[in-house]
């Protein structure tokens, strides 16, 4: 089958069975012509594995650097929340465009100047305009690097650890909430923003030591640089031959194509991309993770438990679960997780909602504290798992090169609109009904399970090139 055919809704292979692992391309860029000697390698059941590979020292280093930026999203969440997601809405709205335009690397250096200069703003503020000031720039970065620090790790990755690295995107905002709350508690919050600008620093310094995404130079016709590129991140005696050619062949097939605006997306051969990539942002916000983590020492209080307790205990769960979904990522695949999460949040807003229910009838008084903090751990633990990480993933992972700048601004946007909506909505919610609330994010929940078990592919072990050409004919052949 031709390459040129991908676009034209013809490549129809199913992205989820194993088995059905063959030809996606024409001869030029065939993943299975080849003998396995001549390639990466193959796996246990003799599959060759074009772009498989063990971590380099380049692509641990490039990752850490790229999660610097991750980790400056942690600090800033648990600092403050309304204004900084109006601002991280802003950078999502050009983060597409501005990582097409001046590349992933040149974007994360963008985004730093922001958080920095909104960190100092913050630090050696005057008045609360100056406040305000600063947690808007911070936003605009961190809608900047939601966005271009899990494109970077998918696109400098091989397939088979692509999963677990782009997870240590959430394993850092994780880490950077959890020791926000530690040194709070010692320091003042002037000195916490300045704390917050030793990883803008760490990233902007590093960004001189790391390769830029080969994909990227390939779509701008940089072929040499990306081939230097991707040997420097495959280590010097490294094959890249397969991969490289893999790349560069699907690049100039899409570059046929001009580049895709936001209203382009909207058409049917990128109808599945677009349902999965918006549809799991949206899921994974109106779960209501947002509402949890920026009032779970009141939501612990109004179920009769100890607030600093409660936050505490959340913050102990959440990074050993983040790091066994990294660890799980790439072994057991996306949508087993991601089912096992949503399962787990869904459950664990019922039991909150429960608890709160069970409290308006002053029924079981002694139990109810105990089975609000058990649900909120539940849930923290379930989201941080899965749905914390994975959708980022997925969304690093489905789209073309000609429409990834558009698509991932959509994306992103959604996810943040999702975001400040929640956290708007929530104490509105919460005066409402208490165990509604729950009991409403619980069935969004358990939409979210019908929603993978349908609709999301498995991209575990598959290129880029492989995964996109997959999901775009997502229509009848034409």
């Amino acid at each position: 089958m031709g390459r040129e055919s991908i676009e034209e809704g013809e490549l129809s292979t199913p992205l989820v069975a194993k088995e059905e692992h063959h030809q996606l391309y024409g001869s030029g860029a065939s993943s299975g012509d080849h003998a396995c000697a001549n390639t990466t390698g193959c796996d246990d059941g003799g599959e060759r594995q074009s772009g498989s590979s063990s971590a380099t020292g380049v692509v641990v280093l490039s990752t850490l650097v790229a999660v610097s930026g991750s980790y400056v999203f942690g600090t800033a969440y648990s600092l403050f929340g309304s204004i900084l997601t109006i601002g991280a809405m802003i950078g999502a709205i050009v983060s597409g465009q501005i990582a097409d335009y001046i590349g992933r690397r040149g974007t994360m250096g963008f985004s730093e100047i922001f958080c920095l200069a909104g960190w100092l703003a913050i630090a050696f503020s005057k008045g609360a305009w100056w406040l305000d000031l600063g947690r808007l720039l911070v936003g605009c970065g961190m809608g900047l690097l939601s966005y271009v620090v899990p494109i970077y790790i998918a696109e400098i990755t091989p397939k088979n650890l692509r999963g677990g690295f782009t997870t240590i995107h959430q394993l850092m905002i994780c880490c950077g909430v959890s020791l926000t709350y530690l040194i709070g508690a010692f320091v003042n919050w002037r000195t916490l923003a300045l704390i917050g600008t030793i990883p803008c620093l760490v990233q902007l310094l590093g960004l001189f030591f790391i390769p830029e995404s080969p994909r990227w130079l390939a779509k701008i016709g940089r072929k040499r640089e990306c081939e230097a590129a991707l040997q420097h991140l495959r280590g010097q005696n490294a094959d890249i031959t397969s991969e490289a050619t893999e790349i560069r062949e699907y690049t100039e097939t899409l570059q046929r194509l001009s580049e895709a605006r936001i209203l382009d997306l909207f058409q049917w051969k990128y109808a599945h991309s677009l349902i999965v990539g918006v549809g799991l942002m949206v899921l994974q916000q109106f779960g209501g993770v947002n509402g949890i983590a920026f009032y779970a020492s009141a939501i612990f209080i109004t179920a009769g438990f100890s607030g600093s307790i409660g936050t505490i205990a959340m913050v102990i769960v959440q990074i050993p679960m983040t790091a066994l979904g990294v660890i799980l990522m790439d072994k057991s695949g996306r949508r087993p997780l991601l089912l096992v999460s949503a399962v787990g949040t869904c459950l664990g807003c019922l039991l909150v909602g429960l608890s709160f229910f069970l409290q308006d009838l002053q029924t079981w008084t002694k139990t109810t504290p105990i089975l609000a903090l058990v649900g909120v751990l539940v849930y923290t633990g379930s989201f941080s798992l899965g749905m914390g990480g994975i959708p980022w993933v997925i969304m690093s992972e489905i789209f073309p090169i000609n429409t990834k700048g558009s698509a991932g601004s959509l994306v992103t946007l959604v996810s943040w609109l999702g975001s400040w909506i929640v956290s708007y909505a929530f104490n509105f919610l919460m005066d409402w009904s208490s165990a509604g609330t729950f009991f409403t994010f619980s069935s969004l929940c358990g939409l979210t399970i019908l929603f993978v078990a349908k609709l999301v592919p498995e991209t575990k072990g598959r290129t880029l090139e492989e995964i996109q050409a997959s999901l775009n004919p997502f229509s009848a052949k034409k």
